[in-house]
């Protein structure tokens, strides 16, 4: 019967540790996050400002995807599981993929509200939409360079373009307010709310297509399996051939790679391995790797055990 062989620290151990900073970065965010909320959700009902009461809404989001994210990063912590045998780390990448998706779908309730006022012209003070936004402003950019400090991953970007929004809408609703008062140009605060929208749309696609890409288990920038074997081949000469070779993800900057391995004659299996796994930590950085070593001739498991073939091994 093939057996497994896997090289690299179990996950249970190497991958059962969290990013203390992670979770301090984001609960400062939520923090000033919730400040500038209510800050403009106030304004935006006093002043009949869309763009104030755009950017709270998206900030109301905002709130909820920084604490999905915080939830999802201290999931990560857990150990793993019989269950979930890799732990809880794919807990962030979810939380980053429906964070994407709460900004394209506010972006659209935006879209739609802004439609709606440049119909019906609604009047706006504008020297309060000024002043909120000055205030939201300075609250969003300390959220900023919090969360940019140090080291980043899927959660963090995902905050960063919540908060990136954020700024935008407030820049958005200081110009609307200052025009308003300059010349009294009401349809400025609906246009204004289109830009931050098609803002959101970008800042979400990007998001949702990068954690869909680690939840649909597709291979790591720079590590695809052409480039990997290669690089195998070229620095282990005893390879015979390489085959079921996969390259994915189990999080954000957390690449696995997979494969079987078929040696020439003569061949010592323990070294090959040895030399597979510090050739893929060299040049991809990766560290949790499965290797399957098998005697030439042994494409399969399926093959060996049913037309009576050499016998497949692989080791630690």
């Amino acid at each position: 019967m093939t057996q497994l062989g896997e090289h690299g620290d179990h996950p249970a151990h190497r991958h059962a540790h969290g990013p203390p900073a992670t979770q301090t970065k984001l609960l400062w965010a939520l923090l000033f996050t919730l400040i500038c909320l209510l800050a403009e959700a106030i304004g935006g009902v006093l002043a009949g400002s869309l763009a104030l009461m755009a950017d709270a809404a998206h900030m109301l989001t905002d709130a909820a995807a920084l604490t999905m994210s915080y939830a999802a990063v201290r999931a990560a912590l857990k150990p793993a599981t019989g269950r979930l045998s890799y732990g809880h780390h794919r807990w962030q990448v979810l939380a980053a993929f429906v964070n994407a998706l709460a900004l394209l779908l506010l972006a659209v309730w935006i879209l739609a509200e802004a439609a709606q006022r440049l119909l019906l012209h609604p009047h706006v003070q504008g020297a309060v939409v000024a002043a909120v936004a000055v205030a939201g402003l300075a609250t969003n950019l300390g959220a900023f360079a919090v969360l940019s400090r140090g080291e980043s991953n899927l959660n963090v970007r995902g905050a960063l373009a919540h908060v990136s929004g954020d700024i935008a809408g407030s820049v958005a609703a200081l110009i609307a307010g200052l025009v308003i008062l300059a010349s009294g140009w009401m349809p400025i605060d609906p246009l204004l709310s289109v830009v931050v929208a098609a803002l959101m749309i970008r800042s979400g696609l990007r998001l949702a297509r990068e954690s869909a890409h680690i939840l649909l288990e597709g291979a790591p920038a720079g590590l695809d399996g052409q480039r990997v074997e290669s690089a195998l081949r070229a620095a282990v000469p005893q390879l015979e051939g390489i085959h079921h070779l996969h390259c994915w993800s189990l999080a954000d900057g957390q690449a696995m790679v997979t494969l079987h391995a078929t040696l020439r004659a003569g061949a010592d299996p323990d070294r090959c391995i040895r030399a597979i796994t510090l050739e893929l930590e060299r040049s991809f950085h990766v560290q949790h790797v499965t290797i399957q070593i098998e005697r030439d001739g042994c494409e399969s498991a399926g093959a060996c055990a049913l037309d009576g073939g050499p016998a497949c091994s692989s080791r630690e």
